[in-house]
């Protein structure tokens, strides 16, 4: 016998993911809070003929997770099942948000590697975008999930890791949400670590320049560019024993020979800029250096291109701007690397990469000319090979 569960859709449900960018009425919106319901949700789906979109956070700034037909959410599928502390593994619903399970896994005294700048983000929706952060020892956010299980839309649950289902498992790290419901995530951890944060002052030239010596000096370094000026901050964050800030830290851990050559025409240029921009220092537990504050609403563009085009295409583009006085680029623009992998639809699919990733605010909700600079910068990303964010 069939025990039927009764699953209940509501209509009416309006869903905007969260820069209010983009927005869709589901016909029928589900929470379900067992297997047993998405597989009805699927049933029902199949025989009305109709698609199911899973949605997560709703961080996307894109209309990836729209629909007209039936969305299914997943917050009330949101349990840790499993932490493997001699393998240093834990299991997790899809719909966990990330930011309840670093408090979890931090009770255990592991950590996620890498996390992105937000962790109101599902497990199953932060993997299907591709998700990245930045170290170039260290993957996109795909790269951790050594495990997974997808049910499909013909109700059948599949085990995929790098033994079991193999390629599926590589298509499904990155999936877009188009094979199936992704249930459970499994995530290779580490245990726990305190980060060590700096930010200081720098030019454009100096960090393209010597863009190998910064990889090398900083497991999780990036650096944001200031448009329209050879300004940029560049931040170093680094595992650290210490719990406070020390004292032993001199403002010139990067040798300073590096500024000297043009030490005088740095200083004149950017005396009045510099009194703004001092070095800032921080630690505290990973999670918390890794999340900041996403203080506005904002269009965003990230294409991948492979490391080697880094230097070559941030002049393209700081050439475009200043060819097109019109042209506006809100600041900063935020530069980051990544590891290659071996995952299918992942930007970084066997190349290290660089992400360049482009933002114009959104004040008051308002929308801003931003075709000319988007078109602009799209041009460049393409012609060095560029791979755009999936989420962006």
């Amino acid at each position: 016998l069939l025990f039927l569960v009764q699953v209940h859709g509501q209509g009416g449900v309006k869903f905007q993911n969260w820069a209010k960018t983009y927005g869709s009425s589901p016909e029928l919106y589900f929470q379900p809070t067992s297997v047993e319901e998405i597989r009805e949700i699927l049933g029902m789906a199949r025989q009305r003929d109709k698609r199911v979109k899973v949605v997560g956070g709703g961080h996307s700034p894109s209309d990836i997770a729209c629909t007209d037909d039936f969305m299914i959410q997943m917050g009330k599928m949101n349990r840790v099942l499993k932490v493997d502390k001699e393998k240093q593994q834990v299991t997790v619903e899809g719909g966990i948000f990330l930011s309840d399970l670093n408090v979890e896994l931090s009770k255990h005294g592991l950590a996620l590697a890498n996390l992105g700048a937000v962790s109101e983000v599902a497990a199953a929706g932060v993997i299907g975008t591709g998700t990245h952060n930045t170290g170039i020892k260290h993957g996109i956010l795909p790269t951790q999930v050594v495990a997974l299980t997808l049910l499909t839309a013909s109700g059948e649950i599949l085990e995929c890791s790098e033994s079991i289902n193999a390629d599926i498992f590589q298509a499904a790290r990155l999936h877009l949400g188009c094979l199936g419901v992704v249930l459970t995530v499994t995530f290779q951890c580490v245990p726990q670590f305190h980060l060590h944060e700096v930010a200081f002052p720098s030019t454009l030239t100096e960090v393209l320049d010597h863009l190998e010596d910064h990889l090398k000096r900083s497991q999780y370094f990036r650096f944001l560019w200031f448009p329209h000026s050879e300004n940029v901050s560049v931040i170093y964050q680094d595992p650290t024993n210490k719990a406070t800030p020390g004292s032993g830290l001199t403002s010139c851990s990067l040798p300073c020979s590096t500024f000297v050559p043009s030490l005088v025409c740095w200083i004149n240029r950017f005396f009045f800029w510099l009194l703004f921009s001092s070095r800032v220092e921080n630690i505290a537990i990973s999670y918390k250096i890794f999340n900041y504050e996403c203080r506005f609403k904002q269009h965003v563009q990230d294409w991948a291109i492979p490391i080697e085009k880094t230097k070559e295409a941030l002049l393209e583009l700081k050439a475009a701007l200043e060819n097109n006085p019109k042209m506006v680029a809100h600041y900063p623009v935020e530069v980051r690397f990544a590891r290659g992998d071996e995952i299918w639809l992942s930007p970084c699919f066997q190349r290290d990469s660089c992400y360049m990733n482009i933002i114009m605010y959104r004040p008051y909700g308002k929308n801003v000319p931003r075709l000319n600079y988007w078109l602009t910068y799209e041009g460049i990303m393409k012609k060095h090979g560029g791979r755009p964010h999936w989420a962006k």
